[in-house]
C-alpha cells in the first residue's frame, strides 16, 4: 500500500499518521521524491481500514501495490536510485562501464588486461576469482589470490572492482571489494542473499538462467529486506528453445524492469549471447534499451583463456567497441563514467 502525502502537509500532521500505521503493525516507510511525497507501507495491511487512512488531513490518495516485491518497486521509490562504487555513480544517467577476463588466471593476464580496459575506456573493472562453472573438471578460479590480484590491478588502474561470490562463508575476504556479483546460478541462494543484505557493499545481482523478471526483484528483495538497498540489477541472457546463442538476450528486461523498478540496470551482452562477434551489436542496443551499466569481458589472449574464450574480446575489439559506444553516447548526449 502506498500512501500519497498532500504537498502543503505539516510534520505534526505526519507524524500522526506515521504513530496511527505503527500501532497498526505495519511498517511505514516516509519516502520524500522530487515532486511527490510518500509513505509505503510493508507489511499485512489487509485490515488497514482504507476510508480511515483517507480521512487524515495529510492524506492526498491511497493506492494498493499487489506485487510482491515492496523495497525494489518504483511505485515505491519513484525517483531513479542512483549507487556510489569505488568513487563511480551508477543510476546518474551517465554510462559506466564494467571490463576485465572472465577469470583471474596470473597477474600478467590481469594487470595486462586491466591496463588495456582502462586505456579504452572502461570505468571499472571485473573478473572472477571464484567461478562457477558447470564441470567440476573446469577452472574454479584462483580464489584469495584471485582478489588480491583484482586489488593490485586496482592500485594500478585506479579501477573500481567488481567480482563475484559464491559462498556467504566468503564474505570477509570481500571487505575490499567494491562491488560485490551475485551470479545467475546463486540469484536464488537465499541465505546469501540475506548475507549480503546484512552488509553495506553495493551488489550487483545477475538474472539467472531461466528466471523470470518478477523472481529476479524479489531475490533483490531479500537483500534489501535485510537493509541493504544498494542493488543493481543485471539482465545477462536466459536460457530458451534457441541453440544458436549461448543464452537469449532479452533486451527488453532493461526498459521493463526501468518501468518496475527504481535500482540501475546492467547488462552483460557476453554471457547473453556467448559469440563474440555478437558482444559489439548487443553492448550498443543494451545502451540505445536504457542500460546504465555494461559489463563485458575482455581477455589479453582469448585464445588460450581458461574460460569463456570464445565469448571474450581481444584488447583491440574492446577498443573498436568502446569507440562506438563513445559515438553512440554522444548521439544521445549520455556520460561514460
Amino acid at each position: 500500500m502506498i500512501i500519497i502525502l498532500k504537498k502543503n502537509a505539516t510534520e505534526e500532521s505526519i507524524s500522526r499518521l506515521e504513530a496511527l500505521l505503527q500501532n497498526k503493525g505495519v511498517k511505514a516507510n516516509h519516502i520524500a521524491g522530487a515532486n511527490q511525497n510518500i509513505i509505503g507501507l510493508v507489511g499485512d495491511t489487509s485490515h488497514i481500514d482504507i476510508s480511515n487512512l483517507a480521512a487524515q488531513e495529510c492524506v492526498e490518495d491511497i493506492k494498493r501495490v499487489q506485487e510482491p516485491y515492496k523495497n525494489a518497486n518504483r511505485k515505491f521509490h519513484p525517483d531513479d536510485t542512483v549507487i556510489e562504487a569505488g568513487g563511480v555513480k551508477i543510476g546518474d544517467g551517465s554510462l559506466q562501464i564494467i571490463a576485465g577476463p572472465c577469470s583471474v588466471e596470473n597477474e600478467d593476464q590481469i594487470m595486462t588486461t586491466a591496463i588495456a580496459c582502462k586505456e579504452a575506456g572502461a570505468t571499472m573493472l571485473r573478473g572472477g576469482a571464484f567461478k562457477p562453472r558447470t564441470s567440476p573438471y573446469s577452472f574454479q578460479g584462483l580464489r584469495e589470490e584471485g582478489l588480491k590480484l583484482l586489488i593490485k590491478a586496482r592500485q594500478e588502474t585506479g579501477l573500481p572492482i567488481v567480482t563475484e561470490i559464491m559462498s556467504q562463508s566468503d564474505l570477509d575476504l570481500f571487505a575490499d571489494i567494491d562491488v560485490i556479483q551475485v551470479g545467475a546460478r546463486n540469484m536464488q541462494n537465499f541465505e546469501l542473499l540475506k548475507a549480503l543484505g546484512r552488509c553495506d557493499k553495493p551488489i550487483l545481482l545477475k538474472r539467472g538462467l531461466a528466471n523470470t523478471l518478477e523472481e529476479l526483484l524479489m531475490s533483490a528483495e531479500y537483500i534489501m529486506s535485510e537493509g541493504n538497498m544498494k542493488v543493481i540489477l543485471c539482465e545477462r541472457g536466459i536460457r530458451t528453445f534457441e541453440t544458436a546463442t549461448r543464452n537469449t538476450f532479452d533486451l527488453s528486461a532493461i526498459p521493463l524492469l526501468k518501468q518496475k523498478s527504481h535500482l540501475p540496470i546492467c547488462a552483460d551482452p557476453s554471457h547473453a549471447t556467448g559469440i563474440i562477434s555478437l558482444v559489439d551489436p548487443m553492448s550498443l542496443a543494451a545502451v540505445v534499451s536504457g542500460a546504465d551499466a555494461l559489463e563485458i569481458e575482455v581477455h589479453n589472449n582469448p585464445k588460450i583463456a581458461l574460460s569463456d574464450g570464445g565469448q571474450q574480446l581481444t584488447p583491440d575489439m574492446f577498443k573498436a567497441t568502446m569507440d562506438k559506444i563513445k559515438g553512440l553516447c554522444g548521439y544521445l548526449n549520455r556520460r561514460i563514467g
